[in-house]
């Protein structure tokens, strides 16, 4: 496959972003290439697209199963691995924020709460146990209310924010 100008501009710069977001360049764009693709696609057919080593195509391949933003399919008569995403944006957003959640919000809601529970926070100062408390409340609360964000259908959510964006143009405009 090769990559029309704008594809490949969308690529190179999801794999930029990618790196922003603390996620491998490769994985990116390896992400970005299969939403864009819309079909899936063998691990050869990427490597020779992006132009990287077949291990790190392997590697990242694995790296998008694990946040479940890629699956393995079969074509008939081909007994290659072919891979593919979802073109759903929403999905793949419900996915990544799920994935977010797991791997870096509920492990750090547990280390604040172990730190609470601790014997020897009776030790640290009072100020560190506030802070503390007020970290752990406010992700509990950022955590509750992407929940119930992603329980939203699509249309119900766009709707629901663009309310919410009206709400703070009118407050602001008030100040």
């Amino acid at each position: 496959m090769e990559l029309k100008p704008i594809a490949e501009r969308f690529v190179l710069h999801w794999g930029e972003m990618g790196s922003r977001w603390g996620v491998n360049r490769t994985v990116a764009q390896i992400h970005a290439l299969l939403y864009l693709a819309a079909r899936p696609m063998d691990a050869e057919e990427i490597q020779q697209t992006l132009g990287v080593a077949r291990s790190n195509v392997s590697n990242s391949l694995k790296e998008l199963q694990s946040w479940n933003l890629v699956k393995v399919v079969h074509l008939k008569g081909d007994r290659r691995d072919h891979f593919e995403t979802s073109t759903d944006v929403w999905e793949l957003f419900k996915l990544i924020v799920a994935g977010r959640r797991q791997r870096e919000i509920d492990p750090t809601a547990a280390a604040l709460t172990e730190c609470l529970e601790n014997p020897g926070m009776a030790d640290e100062d009072e100020g560190t146990r506030e802070r503390i408390e007020e970290t752990l409340k406010f992700i509990e609360i950022m955590a509750t209310l992407s929940d119930e964000l992603l329980r939203y259908k699509p249309e119900t959510l766009m709707k629901t924010l663009g309310v919410s964006a009206k709400i703070s143009r009118a407050i602001r405009g008030k100040q």
